[in-house]
């Protein structure tokens, strides 16, 4: 078995609800990132010794939260002894539109866990892209690089479509078994 964490920010909550179901997947536990960015000095040491790390946030702006990226870039202490050297990565970002920037903002966070010297895990799902295709399809929004998932501007967190969140557990696991592999 390995130790996975999942760190990331969320504004409204949406992204919360995401990470939860990431972590239900993974068997993880959550760091929150604050409203001013930061996370718990003993978090720092969670993460250590963690063999995963999942990372999400919404997208704000075709990119990460700010929030987010002040974390990120607090890791720069981390990066430069190698700390999460070869530990395994993954993703997650959400967003109110269908497509949007979304991807870019996923790109990011595997930028991140490069530069860290990590390896990342892609999603590993097909896309639910024929014609009867629902939202409640796992992969819907066809995603290959990490998990994306869509909540809708005028949707409470309790709404975002039930794929999403199905895909967001079945990528928990994939992460999750990818780790314990490589263990």
């Amino acid at each position: 078995m390995s130790k996975v964490v999942v760190v990331f920010h969320s504004g409204y909550g949406h992204t919360k609800r995401v990470a939860e179901n990431v972590a239900k997947g993974a068997a993880a536990e959550l760091i929150e990132i604050d409203s001013e960015g930061n996370i718990a000095d003993a978090a720092w040491d969670v993460l250590a010794g963690a063999d995963a790390i999942i990372l999400g946030s919404p997208t704000y702006m075709g990119n990460v939260s700010w929030q987010f990226k002040k974390f990120a870039d607090a890791s720069s202490k981390v990066w430069f002894v190698r700390g999460w050297q070869d530990k395994v990565f993954g993703g997650f970002v959400n967003s109110a539109s269908l497509n949007g920037d979304k991807q870019v903002a996923l790109i990011s966070l595997q930028t991140l866990a490069s530069q860290h010297g990590g390896i990342w895990v892609s999603l590993g799902l097909l896309p639910s892209n024929k014609k009867d295709a629902q939202r409640t399809d796992v992969n819907n929004l066809g995603g290959s690089v990490g998990l994306l998932v869509q909540s809708p501007s005028d949707a409470s967190a309790d709404e975002i479509p039930q794929g999403d969140l199905d895909t967001a557990v079945s990528y928990g696991k994939r992460v999750a078994d990818i780790a314990a592999r490589l263990k």
